[in-house]
């Protein structure tokens, strides 16, 4: 085989759905359906049937969801936001975006936000948690909502990167008052560009989103109700992520397979801790598998060198840029696991030759022979 494993593979998820995908392209196309028309709609009543929420709004990134949910909650300057250390600047930027401050707060050992020091964080300006599911695997909502309705804060929830990951049977995006989502290319749902939704079972906020959405008009009355955004998801990406969303099941599936590869044949590697949390009630979807190495880049480099493509996220912790101009109160899980962060390669394009040569490989860093099996 060639050794050169991709670390997703969009040409060849194409190819597997190629038939479906052409035919969405020329019905769009051939109906000159572009803007809000009916492939959106059932997008968004699909997504939100697999989400178990009542509505789902379209919009152009995962960064859009998150503004969005911020403007719907009302939430803007004097009022803070918690958001964990660890994540994608994009869930910060929302807030600081709005008017708002974002207060960050450590992460622990599975990545998202540290349950025990959230009420630390909380002052008489708190108004909203910011919750991030990383890689597949869910905070821990069950807490979140607890000290949420203990506070009186509202939830925002960054599902941007677990889409179908549950908790107890209730899937991300469920729980707080959004869901955001985005469909950036290479999200286990990603469309041929950029994209984003929310999820809610507000009505008000649906309303509110789909209006400034489109610079805040009512698309049936034309009336604005507000100096809105051009930030709506268009048609034909809309079309294309239904397609893919009626195949997301046997991607998971594959997903998980790909994990328990993974797990059965580098957990008995000290010096590398697997993204594997045996939590009661969580069901992960494994968006990225992102382990920790402590020997760091030496890791991360080796595998490159070999033609494996990896994802280091990320190295450098956000709030270490000083243009961003955030508060830095220490955060020494965040620090540990951006030494050490790096996703294998993962997608239910991958072949088990392929699989087997990245086990092959993280076992020859590590001075291990692997012939099969684990072992």
């Amino acid at each position: 085989m060639s050794h050169n494993v991709s670390f997703v593979d969009p040409k060849k998820n194409y190819q597997s759905i190629k038939e479906e995908i052409d035919e969405a392209y020329f019905d769009v196309m051939s109906n000159g359906d572009l803007i809000d028309r009916r492939h959106l709609k059932s997008f968004e009543e699909n997504l939100a049937r697999f989400v178990g929420t009542r509505y789902a709004v379209g919009l152009n990134s995962g960064y859009d969801a998150l503004h969005m949910s911020l403007r719907a909650a009302g939430i803007g300057p004097g009022d803070e936001v918690i958001v964990p250390a660890h994540t994608f600047v994009a869930t910060a930027s929302a807030v600081v975006n709005v008017g708002a401050t974002p207060v960050l707060v450590d992460v622990a050992k599975d990545f998202n936000i540290n349950i025990d020091l959230i009420e630390a964080a909380i002052t008489d300006r708190t108004r909203a948690l910011m919750p991030v599911h990383l890689s597949g695997h869910m905070a821990n909502m069950v807490r979140v909502m607890e000290i949420a309705d203990q506070y009186n804060l509202i939830v925002i929830e960054d599902a941007c990167q677990s889409l179908g990951a549950s908790l107890n049977g209730k899937k991300a995006g469920s729980w707080g008052l959004t869901g955001c989502w985005s469909f950036y290319p290479f999200k286990m749902l990603g469309g041929y560009g950029d994209g984003g939704a929310i999820t809610t079972d507000d009505p008000d906020v649906a309303l509110f989103a789909r209006r400034m959405r489109f610079n805040g008009e009512d698309r049936e009355t034309g009336e604005y109700h507000g100096h809105g955004f051009t930030c709506l998801l268009d048609n034909l990406q809309a079309a294309f992520l239904d397609v893919k969303l009626s195949h997301l099941p046997a991607w998971i599936t594959r997903r998980k397979e790909i994990a328990q590869r993974y797990r059965a044949a580098l957990s008995n590697l000290p010096d590398l801790m697997l993204p594997h949390y045996d939590y009661p009630g969580y069901d992960d979807v494994y968006q990225n598998y992102t382990v920790r190495s402590k020997q760091g880049d030496a890791f991360s480099e080796y595998l490159k060198s070999h033609g494996i493509g990896i994802l280091t996220q990320f190295r450098k912790p956000y709030y270490k840029h000083m243009a961003l101009k955030l508060v830095d109160r220490g955060f020494p899980e965040t620090e540990a696991l951006s030494r050490e962060v790096c996703s294998l390669p993962m997608n239910s394009e991958i072949s088990n030759e392929q699989i087997d040569y990245v086990i092959k490989t993280v076992r020859s860093f590590y001075g291990r022979e692997w012939r099969g099996g684990g072992k």
